[in-house]
Parts: structure tokens; sequence; C-alpha cells
């Protein structure tokens, strides 16, 4: 059992053997792929091809999970729960959700408008972009199913705390006129045919990859950047072990930044291959996809300062403190 889950981390989600086939065609043609050039090379058409395919493959599955809850019945479903169980079912409905921050938040408008706790709003925004299921598959590819698993609950979890923290805290004042005014319209969801949703599925593949791609190009050239130019020791030296602040110099270099989870990968393989501390990475990886600039600008357009200012110290501790937890656990996950 221990070997085919081997195989199937390595070979169905790793896809090593196309690396393998790449260094064959690359080194087939005069290129010498031991070079930074050559390696450089090989790193990029890669990476890109198989983040590409897992992009496809795992949209397409997520869209049609999807199209079993759209913003009507999410609504509905919400709207069952009370306390913190309606902050765990918000943060779960979260994971089969839009890919990145900036497409969350008009969903975030939508359920406060539609009179929505707070709390559980925001429970779903924080978790909506970290944890969905997409990033389950990608981490399982590069860090394993441990890792993997653990880092989608650690995500769930900051996601639960702190949309309780705002909503014991009673910020309704907090968010602008407009969005408690706007109201919303009960509308039924619809009732899809089978054919419907693979017809919906698939244009959600073809909308994310135009939105993805040029991210995935942009992440994979810097990962073939750090992989093959950048000297180890560097690396080591600013996220590895030996620097106690490694966690939050990650956490606040990937916050302004402009990412999702496809993005990312690549930038994270680089570093962990090169030295840098697990925790580092993926404190950088929940910063990078929960704080991105663009989405903090969106988000102030219905929050005021205060609430906004809130939402990023509680996700930026969070993220700090899962860090070097990450780092102080990771013997056990590897």
């Amino acid at each position: 059992m221990e070997s085919f889950w081997d195989f199937f981390q390595n070979q169905i989600l790793g896809m090593k053997w196309l690396n393998e086939e790449v260094g064959n065609a690359l080194s087939a043609i005069g290129l010498d792929i031991e070079s930074n050039v050559g390696a450089s090379i090989q790193f990029f058409i890669y990476d890109t091809v198989k983040i590409t395919v897992l992009l496809c493959v795992l949209i397409y599955l997520v869209s049609y999970i999807q199209s079993y809850f759209p913003p009507e019945r999410s609504k509905q479903i919400l709207g069952r729960f009370h306390g913190v169980g309606a902050n765990i079912v918000a943060a779960l409905l979260g994971t089969v959700t839009p890919f990145c921050s900036c497409s969350s938040i008009p969903l975030f408008i939508g359920f406060t408008s539609a009179g929505l706790p707070l709390g559980v709003t925001f429970s779903f925004l924080i978790s909506s972009p970290m944890v969905d299921l997409a990033s389950l598959v990608l981490l399982m590819s590069i860090f394993g199913s441990k890792i993997a698993v653990v880092y989608v609950l650690v995500g769930l979890v900051i996601a639960v705390v702190g949309g309780t923290i705002i909503e014991k805290m009673h910020m309704e004042n907090y968010v602008e006129q407009y969005i408690k005014t706007a109201g919303s319209v009960d509308i039924e969801a619809p009732d899809l045919t089978i054919y419907d949703r693979i017809k919906y599925a698939w244009e959600q593949v073809v909308d994310t990859f135009k939105k993805v791609f040029p991210y995935i190009l942009i992440g994979v050239g810097i990962g073939a950047f750090i992989h093959n130019w950048i000297p180890q020791s560097w690396i080591e030296t600013v996220l590895g072990s030996n620097n106690p602040l490694s966690v939050i110099l990650a956490t606040l270099v990937g916050i302004p930044m402009y990412a999702d989870i496809f993005g990312t990968i690549p930038v994270a393989e680089a570093l962990f291959a090169k030295g840098a501390q697990l925790g580092a990475i993926l404190s950088f990886m929940m910063a990078v996809t929960t704080l991105s600039l663009p989405s903090l600008i969106m988000l102030r357009k219905a929050v005021k300062p205060k609430l906004l200012a809130l939402f990023i110290g509680i996700c930026t501790g969070g993220i700090i403190v899962v860090g070097y937890l990450f780092n102080m656990f990771h013997h056990f996950l590897i």
C-alpha cells in the first residue's frame, strides 16, 4: 500500500517521469542539463507543464463540485447554523469556492449584504483562497500527504478562529453602509443537469486558466531562478533554521504579493529544495494567497479601516504562529 501511495504521489501527482522525459529531450538536442542554464530550462518546462495539467484537472473537478453550491444555496446552508458551527461550515464551504482572494471578496460582500453574521462571512473569506481543495492536491505533489493535510487543517483553524474573534468583537458597525443597506434577493438555486454542470466546469477551467496562467509562468520563472542560480547558503541564511525570524520575514514578504496557490507552488518547491524551513515556506504561501495587496484594496471598499486592520492582524498573527509550529514539528511530517 505504501509503495502504491509513493507511486501515486511521485509519478501521478509529482509527474517525476515528466521531469526525466524533459531532461532526455533537452539532452537530445545538445543542451547540458547539468549547467545552470540547462537545469533552469528543464525546471521551467517541467513545472509549467505539471502545474498546468494539475490546474486544469483540479479546476474542472472542484468547479463541478462547486456547481452544487451557488451563492444562493451557500447562503441557505450557512443560515441553518449558528455560533462556532456556522464558522466551521463557512470555512469548509470556502474550500470549494474561488482559488484567489480577489475572487472571494464579491461572494463575501454578497453574504454580508444578505445578513449573514459578520464572523461567519470572514471565516469564509479567510479559508476560500488559503485552503481550497486544489491546495491539498498541489501540496501533496510537492511536500507529501502529511504536510498537505496538516496545512489544510491549520488553515481551517485560522479561518474559524479569525471569524469567531471578529464575531465576538461585534464589528458590524465597521462595515461600509452601502453593504449593509444593499439587501439581497432570494433566488432559488437552479436545478442544473449533469450536462449543465459539465459545461459550467469547463467554462471555469477556461476562465481561470486565462487569469492564472501568467502567474504560473512568473512563479515558475522565479522558482527556476531560485533553484539554479541562488546559492543554497543564501537561502539557508535568510529562511533556514539559523534565522529565528525566518517565518516572520517570509510572512511579511508574502503579504504585498499577488498570486494564488498555482503561482506560489513552484517558488515553494524551489525554496524547499534549497534548504528553507518548512514553516517559513508555508507561511509565505499563506500570506501570498490570503493577504495579497489587490485583495486588501478591494476589501477596503467594503469595510472600514479598523475592521480591515483587525482582519490583517488576525491572519498575519495566525500565519506566523502556524509557521513556527510547522518548524517545531516538521520532523514528524516529513
